[in-house]
């Protein structure tokens, strides 16, 4: 199967933090980590590209239409750039506002804290219509990255309005959260350090905050009751938020049916130039058979651009994830933005891409 690239051996190099250039003011992530060399080739399959599928289905949020077109999906293929209408304003576009919410301080001393998270509510919204549920999506930055970073570029937001306005995806509500707070360290082993705690924030605090407030599928904000609604939740993140999005993986797929990984591996064992991604896989494929995880379903879409500076850990993850039987291509699928940096250019190609298949229409 061929995917695009060539598949390899490459030398791990260390995280330059200094470098973070353009890169750190789009979404954050390793943006200073030098690009890795490629030497030899292993082709990895692919079935046909995104590109190659033009039909379009009715927007539907239930399960069964979700999933009957992700089993229809390939599991690898390049992904389908976004039209330039996409990025401009929609005449019917969501709201977006800050809410602050009360957490611990994880990573250091558990004490009371603050923190912050920007919502995106469609356009139509009403807060006294508690008729109508919305299905959630939370959204990581990367390294250097805040709370709201997702709509922080105009072109981005307009993304999420045009395709619930043309009815690509039905009406959703979307956070941008983030794992830093006011005492956080900053620097690249302190963010990993906060993204390695941010699960806790997830259960305890952030989720009860937003769905207690927006009308979401969750009947209350217990953790029953926010369980009761995992297949109305979505958690994706880009490069560091990738990172935190398999770790949500790992600790909240009792809260969580379908994630977006962009740009980053599993960091459960290891971290950067140790991502022991053999060891991380083996406990992601217990947790899936320990959980009876097939049978309640979850689904991932991983995604990396071809030209992607750190673009190795996303590769041998998928070549580890898609050697497996388990992760057959209704649980997993592997796509990459032919040409696709460590930008939000590629972020908004791969929501616009996977956004529509969670939601059960298919953009290809």
């Amino acid at each position: 199967m061929e995917c695009g690239v060539k598949w390899g051996d490459f030398m791990k190099r260390k995280c330059l933090c200094a470098g973070l250039a353009s890169v750190m003011l789009l979404f954050g992530g390793c943006a200073g980590q030098e690009k890795t060399e490629q030497s030899g080739s292993e082709d990895i399959p692919t079935n046909t590209s995104v590109a190659d599928h033009k039909t379009t289905e009715t927007s539907s949020n239930t399960k069964s239409t979700s999933e009957t077109n992700i089993n229809n999906t390939s599991q690898t293929g390049y992904t389908t750039a976004v039209p330039q209408s996409y990025k401009t304003d929609a005449e019917y576009g969501g709201s977006v506002e800050r809410l602050d919410y009360d957490s611990l301080d994880y990573a250091r001393d558990s004490s009371k804290i603050t923190k912050t998270a920007y919502v995106y509510t469609p356009y139509g919204y009403d807060e006294n219509d508690t008729e109508i549920k919305y299905d959630i999506v939370y959204l990581m930055h990367g390294w250097g990255g805040h709370a709201g970073e997702y709509f922080d570029y105009t072109a981005t937001k307009n993304v999420f309005d045009h395709l619930i306005e043309n009815g690509d995806i039905p009406p959703v509500i979307i956070v941008s959260a983030t794992f830093y707070n006011e005492n956080s360290d900053t620097d690249f082993s302190g963010s990993i350090d906060e993204l390695r705690q941010f699960h806790r924030d997830f259960e305890e605090n952030l989720m009860p905050a937003v769905e207690g407030k927006y009308h979401t599928y969750a009947q209350d904000t217990t953790p029953e009751g926010l369980k009761a609604a995992r297949d109305h939740r979505i958690f994706g993140g880009f490069s560091l938020g990738s990172v935190t999005t398999w770790l949500e993986f790992c600790y909240d797929y009792d809260y969580i049916h379908y994630f977006l990984p962009m740009s980053g591996s599993c960091w459960y064992y290891g971290t950067y130039g140790d991502f022991q991604i053999e060891k991380n896989v083996d406990f992601i494929e217990q947790l899936v058979r320990d959980n009876n995880l097939d049978e309640r379903g979850y689904f991932i879409y991983h995604a990396v651009g071809t030209e992607d500076a750190v673009k190795y850990q996303s590769e041998e993850m998928a070549k580890e994830m898609l050697s497996r039987d388990t992760f057959t291509p209704s649980h997993y699928v592997f796509y990459q933005k032919d040409g696709g940096l460590h930008d939000l250019d590629a972020v908004q190609e791969y929501l616009y891409n996977a956004l529509p298949l969670f939601f059960g229409n298919k953009k290809q």
